[in-house]
């Protein structure tokens, strides 16, 4: 696996708290924080597709389908009786 180097930003107590559990995860041993940021990043992007996909779904939903010739024009009139 190869890893790549990257610098970041972020607030002091998050650092703190993320270290603390981190280590407590993974133990305070060489590479612990990478672990722990690699997981982080691929739950995050796991979320985030989820939400986008989701997000146009109910896009979807809202504007319709086309059916083809079918005519009808909301869901109550193709379960009229």
């Amino acid at each position: 696996m190869q890893t790549k180097t990257i610098t970041i930003s972020v607030k002091r107590d998050v650092e703190e708290r993320f270290r603390k559990l981190a280590g407590a995860t993974y133990g305070k041993h060489k590479g612990y924080l990478g672990k722990a940021v690699t997981e982080a990043m691929i739950e995050w992007e796991k979320k985030k597709k989820t939400t986008d996909v989701n997000a146009r779904a109910l896009e979807m939903l809202r504007k319709g389908f086309k059916m083809g010739k079918i005519t009808w024009k909301s869901r109550d009139e193709l379960h009229e009786r």
